[in-house]
């Protein structure tokens, strides 16, 4: 028995060059251009529990998930899951038994799927991949089992995706995640493209299918009223960096940071509470020209000169200087 965490994000960096092409450059003297989609993110998360990551759009939430799979290099940092490095010259089948293990799934449903396959074979193909069983009526039989736990009918392994509903194509996405007997998935905005009846559904089944087969989430997703129901841990993200991380009661009942209770402002009141909200304003800068200092100061009502020069350190559970400093108590939600 080991005490580390299943997943362990230490220092996860990506920096994309989208600097215009050399001539361009000479011609028109322009420079070279970085975007820095994640800047120095770093989490862990424990076998059998849910760790998400909010934010508006742009904020890298969805860059720290392909890297966190091994879908996207990272510019720096290290992944480990059950121990294994991600990153770096790790044995090739060490990594390769590791990532059946390791499954996504995406935000479309009908885009991750291969129009062309029947489900069946769409939900066998990690199962022939990863040569977990030997004959053809072994591999039938896993994937009537597969659809059934997911909610589906055996008889709709003969179909093709087209003929499904959003919330049923996204049945067999986790259904196909499943046939690897995989154990850390990872949910890139999974209920975003569905209704919102359909959403709840869809959430109820991750959530049943966790506490049956132990599997462990990253859920990515810019909803909060989503996370609220799946999360155990967030984590929120802006512009790249993670401005804090707290328990998920914890985090709706005393969100710390500015920009954490301008997200839980936008969130609808359904219980008219009467509570005072902040609207939300302005807009993620560009991250080609990030401003200077916390990357939230041009929004937010607290900053001031330090906050315009000096980049706050994650301390505590928060990267905020308005809060080391005290200028801004935490205080209870209604």
């Amino acid at each position: 028995m080991t005490d580390k965490p299943y997943v362990e994000i230490r220092n996860l960096r990506r920096v994309f060059d989208v600097s215009k092409p050399w001539l361009n450059r000479v011609l028109e003297g322009g420079e070279r251009q970085f975007l820095k989609a994640v800047d120095g993110v770093s989490f862990h998360i424990e076998r059998g529990e849910t760790f998400a990551l909010v934010g508006e759009s742009g904020s890298g939430k969805s860059t720290v998930a392909r890297m966190v799979v091994g879908l996207m290099p990272p510019t720096e940092g290290e992944v480990f899951i059950d121990n294994v490095p991600m990153v770096g010259r790790t044995a090739s089948s060490e990594r390769q038994r590791l990532r059946r293990r390791i499954q996504m799934i995406f935000q479309d449903p009908y885009a991750s799927l291969n129009p062309r396959w029947r489900v069946s074979d769409i939900i066998a193909e990690p199962i022939r991949a990863f040569h977990l069983l030997g004959s053809e009526r072994d591999i039938r039989s896993r994937v009537d089992e597969l659809l059934s736990l997911v909610g589906l009918h055996a008889a709709d392994g003969m179909k093709f995706p087209h003929e499904f509903s959003g919330g049923q194509r996204q049945r067999i996405a986790i259904a196909r995640a499943l046939a690897s007997n995989a154990e850390f998935i990872v949910c890139d905005e999974p209920t975003s493209a569905l209704d919102v009846s359909v959403q709840a559904q869809i959430l109820n089944l991750m959530r049943d299918l966790q506490d049956r087969l132990g599997l462990t989430y990253l859920f990515i997703s810019h909803n909060l009223a989503v996370v609220r129901h799946m999360a155990s841990r967030i984590g929120v993200m802006y512009l790249g960096r993670i401005v804090e991380i707290s328990g998920g009661h914890e985090l709706f009942a005393r969100p710390r940071h500015p920009y954490t209770r301008m997200l839980l402002d936008a969130v609808p009141d359904m219980e008219m509470s009467g509570r005072q909200r902040v609207p939300i304003s302005g807009e993620i800068p560009n991250p080609i020209n990030p401003p200077t200092g916390c990357t939230f100061n041009p929004r937010c009502p607290l900053a001031n000169e330090r906050c315009r020069r000096e980049v706050p350190l994650l301390t505590d559970g928060v990267a905020c200087h308005a809060v080391h400093e005290g200028r801004l108590q935490s205080s209870v939600a209604a």
